[in-house]
C-alpha cells in the first residue's frame, strides 16, 4: 500500500502547493489579506487524499458561512486534512509548527496563522486575529492546547477565545463548534489514528498508509454559537467544549 500511496499523496499535496503558491502571487497584489481562490485548492487538495489514504470522510451538518472560527477537539494530523476538505479555513497554531519540517511549510502556505504562548504578544495577536477575521477569513483552532488519543476531549483553554470579544468582533462572529470522531480499522486499537505525546510524526504517516482495510473520521459541525449572546471568553469555551464533547461520544464506537 505504501509504495504507491506515498507518491501519490505526495504528488496530489506538493502538486496543489505549487498552484496554491502560483495563485497566491496573484491574491496578495490585488486582494491583500482576502484569499478569494486559494481555500479552494486547498479544500481540493484535501478532499482527494482521503480516497488516496482509503478513509473515509463523512460529514455531520454544515460547516458556517457568516464571519467567525470552528473549533475543534484534536486527534491527529489527519485533522487537519479533514476539516480542510469540509471547510475552507485558515488555522491558528502554536508558532513551533512553523519550524518543522515539511509541514511548517504547508501550514504557512496555507495561511496558518502562528502564535506563541507569551502574555507579551497578546495584543498583536489578537490585532492579527481580528485583521484575518474582517478579511472574511474562517479562523480554526484546536482549543485544548494539544492532541490526544482520539478517545476524549480536553478541558478547552479560553485564552485564544478572548480575541472575539474586542474592538465589536463580539457584534459581528460566531463560533461553530466541530468534532472529529475516528473509527479504527477492524481489530485496530481504537486509538490507531490519534497521534499524540512523544510519536513520531513519519512512522505514524507510513502506519496510516499501510493499513488495509482502513477506518472513518466523522466530522459534526454542531450549531453555530454567536459570541454576542455569550457572557464572556470563559462562557464561550464552556459551551463550545461541552458540544465537542456530546458530538465525539454520539459518534466513537463503543470499545
Amino acid at each position: 500500500m505504501i509504495a504507491w500511496r506515498l507518491p501519490l499523496m505526495a504528488g496530489v499535496v506538493f502538486g496543489g502547493l505549487v498552484l496554491l503558491l502560483t495563485l497566491r502571487l496573484i491574491e496578495r497584489s490585488v486582494f491583500g489579506l482576502r484569499r478569494p481562490f486559494t481555500p479552494f485548492v486547498t479544500q481540493a487538495v484535501c478532499r482527494a487524499v482521503f480516497p488516496v489514504m482509503g478513509i473515509r470522510l463523512v460529514r455531520h451538518g454544515t460547516p458556517m458561512r457568516r464571519r467567525g472560527a470552528i473549533v475543534a477537539n484534536h486527534c491527529s494530523w489527519l485533522d487537519i486534512f479533514a476539516l480542510n476538505a469540509l471547510a475552507r479555513v485558515c488555522f491558528v497554531s502554536k508558532s513551533e509548527v512553523a519550524g518543522w519540517p515539511g509541514i511548517g511549510w504547508l501550514a504557512r502556505a496555507t495561511g496558518t496563522v502562528f502564535i506563541t504562548r507569551n502574555a507579551r504578544d497578546a495584543r498583536q495577536q489578537k490585532e492579527v486575529f481580528e485583521a484575518r477575521l474582517r478579511a472574511g477569513h474562517h479562523l480554526a483552532f484546536f482549543p485544548e492546547g494539544t492532541s490526544t488519543d482520539g478517545r476524549r476531549v480536553l478541558d478547552f483553554k479560553p485564552t485564544l477565545f478572548a480575541a472575539f470579544f474586542t474592538h465589536g468582533l463580539d457584534a459581528i462572529l460566531s463560533i461553530q463548534p466541530v468534532s472529529l470522531a475516528y473509527t479504527a480499522p477492524p481489530g485496530e486499537d481504537p486509538r490507531f489514528y490519534g497521534w499524540w505525546g512523544a510519536m513520531d510524526f513519519g512512522g505514524h504517516l507510513l502506519r496510516v498508509l499501510a493499513q488495509a482495510p482502513q477506518g472513518r473520521v466523522e466530522v459534526t459541525f454542531h450549531p453555530q454559537v454567536p459570541v454576542a449572546e455569550t457572557a464572556d471568553r470563559k462562557a464561550l469555551a464552556r459551551t463550545c467544549e461541552a458540544a465537542v464533547r456530546a458530538g465525539l461520544h454520539a459518534h466513537l464506537p463503543p470499545v
